[in-house]
């Protein structure tokens, strides 16, 4: 089942918007999934934290995976709504210096 994963196609953008937090025990359909989807020649591939309140260490792979996948077919990446608690999270990683991450509150 790909409930983990609601994927909405907007012109050349993808928006991936896992429905739950991105953990261990999701990560083999969401890799599948994600992997499909650079392989169909993704431009644009936005993922939308909005329902994430947490990511282990396996989520985060799962995302730099995808950011590396989609910079190699020359494709850009980027994550948006994420919390304020996982955006220190990326930031502390200094994932922002990869690719843009927005957080919620920036929706004003």
């Amino acid at each position: 089942t790909m409930s983990e994963l609601e994927i909405r196609h907007d012109g050349k953008t993808t928006v991936v918007a896992p429905t739950g937090n991105l953990l261990a025990s999701v990560a083999p359909q969401m890799r599948i999934a994600m992997r499909d989807l650079v392989r169909s020649g993704v431009a644009e591939m936005v993922v939308d934290l909005d329902r994430t309140s947490m990511i282990d260490s396996t989520g985060l792979g799962l995302l730099l995976s995808a950011f590396n996948s989609v910079k190699a077919t020359g494709g850009a990446f980027s994550i948006i709504h994420a919390s304020g608690e996982l955006l220190e999270l990326f930031h502390s990683m200094r994932l922002h210096q990869h690719f843009p991450i927005s957080g919620r509150q920036e929706l004003a």
